[in-house]
């Protein structure tokens, strides 16, 4: 073992493997950057120019892409208040309202340092686990697995706020719409109501930016200002590293946290950083201010999924089960090169092991001091009129949506699901409770029907799930009795407080609530009644959470129309007619419809030439600038665009004209 560690010590320290790692920490900062790629798209594209290459070399580009793009996403949910990737969603809801008050500085800097001690520790307790992480894992079976799915689903307790019944309602949604598609028992499809698109289910990609970009576009087009007012970071560098060794026992727990959620196999990196911040929750006193601009809202997830990419190498290079997509990638990387994951990995490839291990160790303390260099001109992109920026974000969230299935059918589905998050958002509905029972949803399914087929419903006596089951009870009780009161309208509250008076005698109509609420009992009724037509391993699951919705939206509804629990279900809500009353606040209603105009004239021309004709009318009508930059944005974002899908190998949508007309790409 000791012969393997040097080998790998000096492999490490070699010239040529830290360009090769630095080659790949700038191509995973340059895709982490952009909103809603992440990892998969960067491995991707990095995996035609391996082929061939020496396997420690390319193991050291691969390595420094993955480490990177959990660091390097968190410029976009900081500054932008768009999720990076899936697993930097929960730091948009601290992280953006700090940037917007001009602490952009301190919440990157905070980031920036609980990702790093994050990746660190990652590796570190990698290092130590190799040689026992083997039996280890191997102790997680499907009934475990669900357990620490209903884990996962407990921590909506935490997230749902003053209206439990809204956080249970958006759970249900999520659960809903994840059981769309096949059925993991039987194969059947459900609720895919003769579209063809929905055959697969809907992607976690439209489902992360149409409930966190999408919304926040709308509202940044109606307050028609920057995204920061601030000439840029701001001075809080050392404030957000003060915040971190503040806080340093929380950043290591949710460290601990990622890596273990890392190395499980299928439970996903997309949920680690809702479990952490949930944790934080749950374990921090004055909570008060968390999704209004809470610095430990910031470290809790950052240094949870930085750390669960060490985690995600466990079963990677034990068993070749990748931990999450990325890691599926990265994994036919090493078959690329020639590299076999499974027991060699700890036996005659141990010196390989650990050169990954502390490349993903060294990747980080390289990445994470490119991204504070790199900080202040990413910033000034904030300080730009959000008119001008707007078309630039649309087209990029438009484009990376298209990027999941490669159908025109994903432009619709993210304005869906970009519709209802605005109107969660507006009515105080905890989007993070959709996204966690979306992303546990199939798992959950699944690990609930492979533990009753092979334990029968005795599996939860098992050893391994009462102690699950204890850790559960113990997370809701902390999660109810430190519950904040008005954290369900926590993303919203600044902007209700900047409200001028309707006239109406302060009184919020409770129309607009009831009508949203009935529609969400539409969707669960209809859940409910095609779950009906299954065999009952088809059913079971999705009749369970339809049923469940319905009671929270009924409870819901009950509130909304008595009296006595108004303040409980409308302080936390912003109502449309407040907008319609507001002559400073924009319409809602502007935003979606330039989106929809984008998607639209997508689905006739083309996305290409659907960016460039969106571009120039909305530059004209809407950010009123000049011809000269009209021409000069337009060219900017289409060379732009061009040159990320020529070097990605992505294909722009196409519209019924190119289903008539051949033509030259990027028109066809």
């Amino acid at each position: 073992m000791l012969e393997a560690m040097l080998t790998a010590l000096s492999d490490l320290l070699t010239v040529q493997h830290l360009i090769y790692m630095v080659v790949g920490v700038v191509i995973g900062l340059s895709v982490g950057i952009f909103p809603g790629l992440g990892g998969i798209a960067g491995l991707s594209l990095l995996l035609p120019f391996i082929y061939g290459m020496d396997p420690t070399s390319a193991l050291a580009m691969l390595i420094g892409l993955v480490a990177v793009i959990p660091t390097s996403d968190t410029f976009a949910s900081v500054l932008m208040g768009i999720p990076g990737s899936s697993a930097s969603q929960a730091t948009v809801l601290d992280g953006f309202p700090m940037s917007r008050d001009g602490h952009a500085a301190r919440a990157l800097s905070a980031a920036f340092a609980s990702s790093l001690f994050g990746g660190l520790l990652g590796a570190a307790i990698l290092t130590g686990f190799v040689l026992i992480a083997r039996p280890l894992i191997l102790l997680f079976t499907s009934a475990e697995l669900f357990m620490l799915s209903v884990f996962g689903l407990s921590m909506v307790g935490v997230l749902a706020g003053r209206s439990l019944a809204k956080g249970l309602g958006a759970c249900g949604l999520g659960l809903v719409l994840g059981s769309v598609g096949g059925a993991p028992a039987t194969g059947e499809f459900r609720m895919i109501f003769n579209t063809d698109y929905l055959y697969d289910g809907v992607p976690l990609v439209i489902v992360g930016l149409g409930l966190f970009a999408v919304p926040e576009i709308v509202d940044l087009l109606r307050r028609d200002q920057a995204i920061s007012s601030e000439g840029g970071l701001g001075a809080g560098w050392l404030d957000g590293l003060r915040d971190w060794w503040k806080n340093i026992f929380l950043s290591l727990r949710c460290a601990g946290l990622g890596t273990i959620i890392g190395a499980i196999p299928g439970l996903g990196g997309s949920v680690v950083d809702w479990l952490a911040y949930g944790h934080a929750m749950q374990s921090e006193k004055n909570t008060e201010n968390f999704g209004k601009g809470d610095v430990r809202g910031v470290i809790a997830p950052e240094s949870a999924n930085n750390a669960k990419e060490g985690g995600g190498l466990l079963p990677t290079l034990m068993f070749g089960i990748p931990g999450s997509g990325s890691m599926a990638v990265f994994l036919g990387g090493m078959v690329l090169i020639g590299i076999e994951p499974g027991p060699s990995m700890v036996t005659t490839n141990l010196n390989i092991t650990y050169t990954i291990i502390w490349s993903l160790a060294l990747a980080n303390v390289i990445g994470a001091g490119l991204c504070i260099v790199l900080s202040q001109p990413i910033a000034r992109l904030t300080t730009i009129p959000f008119p001008q920026l707007a078309p630039f974000m649309i087209a990029v969230i438009s484009f990376a949506a298209f990027q999941a299935t490669r159908s025109l059918a994903d432009l619709v589905a993210l304005l869906v699901v970009g519709v209802i998050g605005v109107f969660m958002r507006r009515f105080g509905w905890p989007r993070p409770a959709l996204l966690i029972g979306f992303v546990l949803a199939a798992q959950s399914e699944t690990y609930l029907y492979q533990a009753v087929q092979f334990y029968g419903w005795e599996f939860i006596l098992r050893p391994g799930c009462l102690i699950l089951l204890a850790f559960i009870v113990v997370s809701v009780w902390y999660g109810m009795r430190n519950r904040v009161d008005d954290s369900a309208g926590s993303e919203l509250r600044s902007d209700i407080d900047e409200l001028p008076s309707t006239g109406m005698g302060g009184v919020r109509t409770r129309l607009p609530q009831i009508l949203f609420a009935l529609f969400a009992a539409a969707i669960f009724l209809a859940a409910f009644l095609d779950s009906l037509q299954h065999s009952f391993l088809g059913k079971v699951f999705p009749m369970i959470m339809a049923l469940a919705g319905l009671a929270a939206v009924t409870l819901l509804l009950v509130q909304l129309w008595t009296k006595d629990n108004r303040h409980n279900v409308s302080q936390d809500t912003e109502v449309l007619g407040e907008y319609a009353n507001d002559p400073e606040a924009g319409s809602l209603w502007a935003g979606l419809l330039w989106i929809t105009f984008l998607v639209a004239l997508s689905a006739l021309i083309g996305f290409f030439m659907a960016m460039v004709i969106f571009f120039v009318v909305f530059l004209i009508f809407r950010a009123r600038v000049g011809p000269l930059r009209v021409v000069l944005l337009t060219a900017g974002a289409a060379a732009f665009v061009l040159i990320l899908a020529n070097a990605l190998n992505l294909r722009f949508p196409d519209g019924l004209l190119q289903a008539y007309t051949r033509l030259p790409w990027p028109f066809g």
